[in-house]
């Protein structure tokens, strides 16, 4: 953007704000690279025809939807719904456009735009549903209870309060607003981090095990979430080796369903609770370090050591 150009104008309702339009200044925020209003972008909070007409972009107020004209009112007869007919949000709409592109932004830094796509859809599903349905009284699974530590609760008591001398005025809650954003905005830029996180740890898996000299053993170089690949991805691992944070490798069981405490193959009863010396004179590994007394755990000095304790305890 040159000097000479006009900054483009962001507009939605004015007054008492939602999570919906909240959150979806946030992913316009992301998507588009805009860092601070009056610098890079207007925020127009208005509910006068006139001023919306001249913005750029518009959501949550105006009656129209035409995401070709970068409208996205949900309010008029005719509003888009998915394909379940669950009514979108703004955030729905703004989603659908710009979602994919504001994960991207956050994925830029370490070099995993391709998992954007990927991304983009579990929140869709996961999170910009829930607000759809929040905001617009209705949910899939029943009747709507109020979530008093959920996201629509917690962005909505960013509200000044009706005594609040910030709550009146021709800017009443804009400052709210930008504070509600920054919320959003801190919790969007942590689920990405997780889901790209869990998502480069199956690439990981996956190649790891691929690489293995025995399917039923997986060793990872890193310790790293493991289990839901194994089920995800219906792989015969019984158990995992990986480095701990003590120097040790440690030697994991898998559990047989997601949530059990049970494990596929528990580590053989002679090796529970012992340590050490003794360890290592019945499993006759040198450096075993200790088996854990409930037998889903154990650990050895080397990864050598580590995938020993693996194979015996499968053959025995």
């Amino acid at each position: 953007m040159t000097a000479d150009q006009p900054l483009p104008i962001l507009a939605t309702h004015s007054g008492k704000f939602h999570c919906d339009e909240v959150f979806a200044y946030a992913v316009l925020r992301l998507a588009l690279g805009l860092s601070e209003v009056g610098q890079d972008h207007v925020l127009l909070r208005t509910r006068k025809m006139e001023l919306i007409g001249t913005a750029d972009i518009v959501w949550d107020v105006g009656f129209t939807f035409d995401a070709a004209a970068n409208r996205f009112d949900h309010h008029q007869r005719g509003a888009p719904v998915r394909p379940d007919e669950t009514p979108f949000s703004s955030a729905g709409l703004i989603w659908q456009v710009y979602g994919e592109r504001a994960v991207a932004a956050l994925l830029k830094e370490s070099g995993s735009e391709a998992f954007a796509p990927a991304i983009a859809a579990e929140l869709d599903e996961t999170v910009v549903r829930r607000i759809d349905e929040i905001d617009n009284g209705v949910s899939a699974e029943g009747p709507l209870q109020r979530e008093t530590l959920g996201l629509a609760t917690l962005v909505g008591e960013f509200n000044p309060t009706w005594d609040d001398p910030a709550g009146s005025g021709p800017t009443a809650g804009d400052v709210a607003f930008q504070e509600a954003t920054a919320l959003i905005l801190g919790i969007l830029r942590r689920r990405v981090a997780g889901l790209r996180a869990r998502l480069a740890a199956e690439t990981s898996v996956l190649a790891a095990h691929e690489a293995g000299e025995d399917p039923r053993i997986l060793v990872l170089d890193r310790g790293m979430p493991w289990k839901n690949v194994v089920f995800s991805h219906d792989l015969p691992v019984l158990f995992a080796v990986s480095p701990a944070s003590n120097g040790n490798w440690m030697l994991d069981t898998m559990p047989p369903e997601p949530g059990s405490f049970a494990q596929r193959l528990p580590l053989p009863e002679a090796w529970a609770g012992l340590e050490a010396e003794a360890l290592a004179a019945k499993t006759g590994i040198p450096d075993a370090v200790f088996v854990h007394l409930r037998r889903f755990v154990g650990a050895a000095k080397s990864r050598a050591g580590a995938v020993e304790l693996a194979r015996k305890a499968i053959a025995s």
